[in-house]
């Protein structure tokens, strides 16, 4: 079957300022606004909305950038497209929706790292194989981890955190919005390979582990940087240290784990777009010429910057190498903290 939206990008109507603002505008309106977009009202016979499928509850980071998108998407495709949001374990059970789906490109999952590359190789049977039941369709955009303190703790910097934390008698719990997770292994391999007296302690998600954060009941935790941001911004919490391989341009002044003497954490996460294994490939240009033309916009690349995350736009054979990069660096580093038992894997430190 072949994509069912009226239009090929190569006769899609631009994406004009008026219409970008307009449709930003209804992205960050919520869901309900989002069922009824203006552009939606014609013919009785147009044809069924695209569903983009969201593993995490409505309102985090993942949910914003999917509703950011699917506005923009639907103007660029002539078409409707509805955020779906079903959570649960990681994004797991929007991956099986996703492996259960017709490959007719009327159903996509948005995702990031922990469910396409992480989830496979923590839980036991996850049920999907992504290499095997998922078509990488476009890359979107980036993101790092980063620990982050209560405003109320007296460290303003690494340093002075590093200085508290071996002043205490004991190990001292940091927050993670779950077990299995990059900032669980973040936060294990602190410990065991640096000596930090830390003890990861899993949340279920980043929404109550935040509220600990910002009341002072927990003292640090790791956590996306779009869902660090707005808190840090608002002098809620403080950002000392971030992941990746360069310093973030939304806070320069915030070092990396490398420059603090910390390697082995300079690979990034990032967002994709997937859709059900077979999806042909004139509907998977599709989808990549329609997400280069949104990724573009200067309306949604701003968002993006402000949200903490950077534009990554990558097409299916780039995304499909970033994926194996990711998965390797990461591989690493969980079989050394113990994740999954692979004799092959021992390594001395992370």
């Amino acid at each position: 079957m072949s994509h069912r939206c009226h239009h090929p990008p190569a006769k899609t109507a631009p994406l004009t300022r008026r219409r970008s603002l307009a449709a930003l505008g209804l992205a960050l309106a919520g869901p309900a606004m989002l069922r009824q977009p203006a552009w939606a009202h014609g013919p009785i016979d147009q044809p069924a909305p695209v569903r983009l499928l969201v593993g995490f509850p409505s309102g985090g980071g993942t949910d914003l950038l999917a509703r950011l998108l699917a506005v923009h998407l639907g103007m660029a495709l002539q078409c409707q497209v509805l955020v779906d949001n079903q959570p649960g374990s990681g994004g797991q059970r929007a991956a099986l929706a996703l492996k259960a789906a017709p490959a007719d490109g009327q159903t996509l999952l948005l995702s990031h790292t922990h469910t396409i590359n992480i989830l496979p190789m923590t839980m036991p049977e996850p049920g999907f194989d992504p290499q095997q039941d998922f078509t990488p369709v476009a890359g979107l955009a980036g993101f790092v981890e980063a620990l982050a303190v209560s405003a109320s703790h007296p460290a303003r910097n690494w340093a002075e955190y590093l200085e508290w934390l071996r002043a205490q008698p004991q190990q001292l719990a940091v927050g993670v919005p779950a077990t299995g997770s990059i900032p669980e292994f973040l936060v294990q391999c602190l410990q065991r390979n640096h000596g930090l007296p830390l003890q990861a302690v899993p949340f279920r998600g980043s929404a109550p582990m935040l509220a600990e954060l910002v009341h002072g009941r927990i003292q640090s935790a790791v956590a996306a940087m779009h869902e660090l941001m707005e808190l840090h911004r608002a002098q809620r919490i403080r950002v000392l240290a971030v992941l990746g391989a360069q310093r973030q341009a939304v806070l320069p002044e915030v070092p990396t784990f490398a420059e603090l003497g910390l390697p082995g954490f300079e690979q990034a996460s990032f967002y994709g777009l997937y859709a059900p294994h077979d999806l042909p490939t004139a509907t998977v240009a599709q989808w990549e010429q329609a997400v280069q033309q949104v990724l573009a916009l200067p309306e949604v690349a701003q968002q993006l910057r402000d949200w903490g995350m950077s534009v990554q736009y990558m097409n299916r054979s780039q995304l499909q190498a970033r994926e194996a990069d990711h998965r390797k660096a990461w591989k690493r580093l969980i079989f050394c903290e113990g994740q999954k038992a692979d004799s092959s894997a021992g390594c001395s430190r992370c």
